[in-house]
């Protein structure tokens, strides 16, 4: 199967360009490459067009003007772009271990989505990792839970996916997903809008369809740049929907993948 990544990013182009460099170094190297772009600046564009003449797989920048927090959206036009059968999410703060692909393909299965880890680093280590240095070097800055999950073990992430993601929280930073199920809840919502839980409302119209959820701990390990947090102003009407979807058990977005066309 096709598998692409899709880097959902916003003015940060320090952190893309580290994120982008733990994408070329994968074992196994995703088919394509979108970077889902919420209106940064020239800087940005740069980061992607030096990365694209340097990659062996397509890649592509889906640009939306900002418009405030869009995560949504901004999503939902990068899908549209991914040329493959089997996604991949990730931020532009997410620093990729080199085997994270590899590790996502050995636990995706038809009729699943999967839910991975997100490992925070404190702002020193974070500094020092987009000076360019090893995430895997600083896992005791880590808090304890973290640590705990920043231990890379095929076999174990394997044998616990069916229920590990009870473990973890729901959180697009770090998640699989194949396309024809996207499609068929129409991907994200894009009536939530700021920061929170648009990741969550779309997992549970997957559920709500039938797509089970996977765990992945133990593998496809994502390093999370520190940053201040998002301001929350929307996130009271995001969760309101939510628990919307949750109680009319809802499965398809009305407003979502189908208002993008491909620009190809």
């Amino acid at each position: 199967m096709r598998v692409g990544l899709l880097v959902t990013t916003y003015e940060r182009p320090d952190a893309l360009a580290r994120v982008l460099a733990s994408v070329e170094a994968q074992t196994r190297p995703p088919d394509c490459v979108v970077v889902a772009d919420d209106g940064s600046g020239p800087a940005t564009a740069a980061v992607v067009a030096a990365f694209a003449a340097r990659s062996r797989a397509p890649v592509r920048h889906a640009w939306q003007p900002h418009d405030g927090f869009r995560a949504g959206p901004a999503r939902n036009r990068g899908l549209r772009e991914l040329e493959a059968d089997y996604a991949l999410l990730v931020d532009g703060d997410m620093v990729l271990d080199r085997e994270f692909v590899a590790d996502h393909l050995r636990v995706a299965r038809p009729g699943a989505w999967v839910q991975g880890c997100r490992l925070p680093l404190p702002p020193a280590a974070s500094d020092a990792v987009l000076a360019g240095a090893d995430p895997a070097g600083y896992a005791n800055d880590l808090d304890l839970r973290h640590r705990c999950q920043a231990v890379r073990r095929p076999r174990l992430a394997a044998a616990l996916a069916p229920v590990s993601h009870r473990l973890l929280a729901v959180k697009a930073c770090n998640q699989g997903f194949w396309i024809r199920d996207l499609r068929r809840v129409n991907g994200y919502d894009e009536r939530l809008v700021g920061w929170g839980a648009e990741d969550k409302e779309l997992c549970a119209r997957l559920v709500h369809a039938g797509v089970r959820p996977r765990g992945l701990l133990y593998g496809a390990l994502a390093w999370h740049l520190h940053h201040p947090a998002a301001a929350r102003d929307g996130l009271a009407a995001n969760l309101e929907r939510l628990g919307e979807t949750r109680r009319s058990r809802r499965v398809r977005a009305t407003a979502g993948l189908d208002r993008h066309e491909p620009n190809r």
